[in-house]
């Protein structure tokens, strides 16, 4: 873990355990307590938008040309949402992850690292339209002060997360990996860069050409979009499970603002204590208590390990069983 990564961390886990700590913890888990082995059917919940983002891979893929099949797609984003989760790379380990994964099952690597790329950028564009909505509905569920406080913060979340993914897209269109390749040349000149400038630069060339196709980066864009739709259905059972009566729009709100706050925060690994702050933020709008808001952030961090844990350990798996077969393959 770098120096940056172990301050961010440390940064994420000292605010959780204050946030914790100031609403009482006794309290918190009582209030988590009484979902009990519900947690195992939000878990289970969460593999209908775990499906919906794996289409949203899998329609960048050529139609089968460059291979991989839709359970190709459902086993990376699976691995790649758990290292986001659970590993201290914060939200850049987990794409690059996923196309070791699609590499090791066969796919060029150029062209998995081309359908993730992608993939990964119209996930976040979907994800702040998610977030412009929760916005828009902010307005007509908050009161007057609640309302400018809250709209505010949120306004400022979703313009970060929009910086971010509007960066990131035009880097990618003006050669993103060899770029980062070439600036890797100047400061280890030392070693030959020669073949990894090359690999980069078929990379760029595979995200332009997947840019290209404007129908399939749009269905990914929509199936991206549905997916963060549908996760909505998981705060609404959590706060069912939870013994809070809540509504459909209420849910929507806390997820698309609240997932707007953990986006915004993807240098701290699994946004952790700032996803806690803003479902506390949250709470009054939706009715929650504050012992409520943390307990729901519980819920999804439980259901993060639930998945996450196995995923984590098929990753391994599939690593080591990589390994072996390229150790197998003579060499010319």
């Amino acid at each position: 873990m770098t120096r940056a990564a172990t301050v961010l961390l440390s940064v994420g886990l000292l605010l959780f355990i204050g946030l914790l700590a100031s609403q009482g913890l006794p309290a918190i888990m009582a209030t988590l307590s009484s979902a009990g082995w519900g947690l195992v059917l939000v878990a289970c919940f969460h593999l209908l938008p775990l499906l919906l983002d794996a289409m949203a891979i899998r329609v960048l893929f050529h139609g089968g040309e460059m291979g991989g099949s839709l359970r190709d797609a459902l086993l990376a984003r699976w691995t790649g949402e758990s290292a986001n989760s659970l590993m201290p790379a914060g939200q850049i380990g987990g794409p690059v992850l996923m196309a070791r994964h699609l590499r090791h099952r066969g796919m060029p690597l150029d062209d998995a690292s081309a359908a993730i790329t992608v993939s990964t950028t119209m996930q976040t564009f979907g994800q702040i339209a998610f977030a412009v909505f929760g916005v828009a509905l902010l307005g007509a569920q908050a009161t007057p002060l609640a309302e400018h406080a809250l709209r505010t913060s949120s306004l400022i979340a979703s313009g970060v997360l929009g910086v971010q993914v509007v960066g990131f897209y035009l880097m990618q269109r003006r050669g993103l990996f060899g770029k980062l390749t070439r600036v890797a040349r100047r400061v280890s000149r030392k070693r030959d860069w020669s073949k990894w400038l090359s690999r980069a630069e078929a990379i760029d060339h595979a995200v332009q050409a997947t840019y290209r196709r404007g129908g399939s980066v749009l269905a990914s864009f929509l199936l991206s979009l549905v997916g963060w739709v549908v996760g909505t259905g998981e705060v609404f059972l959590i706060l069912r499970l939870l013994g809070h009566e809540t509504s459909w729009v209420n849910a929507l709100l806390l997820e698309s603002l609240g997932q707007a706050i953990r986006g915004a925060a993807f240098a701290i690994p699994g946004a952790l204590g700032v996803q806690e702050g803003g479902y506390l933020l949250l709470a009054p709008v939706a009715g929650l208590t504050p012992e409520t808001a943390l307990a729901l952030s519980l819920a999804k961090r439980a259901r993060e390990i639930l998945l996450g844990v196995p995923g984590l350990l098929y990753l391994h798996f599939s690593e080591r069983a990589g390994a072996v077969a390229a150790r197998a393959v003579p060499r010319a």
